[in-house]
């Protein structure tokens, strides 16, 4: 399998147009984080979690020629607004594109995207089939087993991923101990680190660190972090040995 970070960024913070600091105007490509989301490829399917605003210019810069399933974690814009660019798929290549998601996301999608859902169908429309989600709830997409679980982004319910020993998780501050059982055991741990400061709904540099080290994982990435976290590389340098910054663009394999 093999994961390419799409995006690790978010739109927490002041937009880059509106701001001078140094992690928006540094030349090191590590700096610029497009929003969060990842490229999952297994031996039989072409996977996507969360399809936010840069999800277009995303999939052309990987030059990403195939797509089965889009899984979202939950409906915040930044998550799920480039929903409608997966028609070029619908379209080269004559298939619908199945999205997992568990049904409050559903409620949100259709009210973002009604026209995918109206009775009078035209021709173009993005082409998806949905497919719920519980947390708990194993699903499988191909051959490829998916364990969803729940974390808490301050009163919001978010999905969690694990494929194997990969666990994906953005947006978390709180993650009870079903859910810690249920990623305990991954040997590459994703999740998000929005600043140094305190923040109501998201994992801090510091409570990241903690959780990933509660895991064990044998390396963890940090994501959807915002451009107060400070430049990529003076981050990395306080980090422990087997804690990492993803980076727009990063792949692994596992």
């Amino acid at each position: 399998m093999k994961v390419t970070f799409l995006g690790t960024g978010t739109s927490q913070g002041v937009p880059v147009i509106a701001c001078n600091c140094e992690v928006c105007i540094s030349t090191d490509k590590r700096n610029n984080r497009l929003r969060t989301s990842i490229l999952i490829e297994t031996d039989d399917k072409t996977i996507v979690v969360d399809s936010g605003p840069d999800f277009r210019y995303q999939l052309l810069r990987e030059k990403v020629k195939d797509l089965d399933a889009v899984l979202f974690t939950h409906e915040h814009k930044d998550h799920i607004a480039g929903l409608d660019d997966i028609r070029p798929f619908n379209y080269l290549l004559h298939k619908v594109i199945n999205v997992y998601a568990t049904e409050r996301v559903q409620t949100a999608l259709k009210r973002e995207f009604y026209y995918i859902f109206a009775e009078t169908k035209y021709h173009g429309l993005p082409q998806i089939q949905l497919h719920t989600v519980n947390n708990g709830e194993d699903f499988k997409v191909g051959e490829t087993t998916i364990i969803p679980f729940e974390v808490m982004h301050h009163l919001l319910p978010i999905t969690g991923y694990r494929i194997g020993d990969f666990t994906y998780i953005t947006d978390a501050k709180t993650i009870s101990e079903s859910s810690f059982e249920r990623i305990i055991g991954t040997k590459i741990l994703v999740i998000n680190a929005l600043q140094k400061e305190p923040h109501i709904s998201h994992f801090t540099l510091k409570e990241a660190i903690e959780f990933a080290q509660k895991i064990g994982a044998e390396t963890t990435y940090l994501t959807h972090i915002s451009h107060n976290l400070g430049l990529h590389t003076e981050v990395e340098k306080d980090l422990p040995a087997n804690i990492r910054l993803a980076y727009d663009g990063l792949k692994i394999e596992l």
